[in-house]
């Protein structure tokens, strides 16, 4: 058990880890917050891009989530819940490029991955249902 549960943390800190070193070019490749009144040449602070978290709040959001998560001790059901707030940060990000982005690939891209990453999310919460069901003692469906 005292092993499990240090795989588990191991396994655990290798997902963010992981997470970090893949999204960390496409948070360094976002432009510096615009300082002062004005956020973008030609945008009032009343533009619909001025409520959106900028990429790099959305990953420390994730980020966040996802280190301050009780582990279970179950690799796959902590498996699953840290890949449910991964797959939501996708979402999360991918939904500004859907409202304010303008090059047709990186839209397809962002209708792809909310899309792909749903299905997936749904997937999860069935398998978390069933273990929740099952360590109950409950029939699963």
């Amino acid at each position: 058990m005292n092993h499990t549960l240090n795989y588990t943390k191991i396994g655990g800190a290798a997902l963010v880890a992981l997470a970090a070193a893949l999204l960390q070019p496409l948070a360094q490749a976002q432009p510096a917050p615009a300082t002062g009144a004005s956020t973008m040449p030609g945008m009032s602070s009343s533009s619909p891009m001025a409520g959106d978290m900028d990429m790099k709040a959305l990953m420390k959001d994730m980020s966040d989530k996802i280190s301050s998560m009780p582990m279970t001790g179950n690799q796959d059901v902590d498996f699953a819940k840290m890949m449910s707030l991964h797959h939501q940060g996708a979402i999360d990000m991918a939904e500004p490029e859907l409202r304010s982005g303008k090059a047709p690939e990186m839209r397809k891209l962002a209708k792809d991955i909310i899309a792909a990453q749903k299905k997936e999310i749904t997937l999860i919460d069935k398998f978390l249902a069933k273990q929740a069901a099952s360590s109950k003692g409950m029939p699963s469906k």
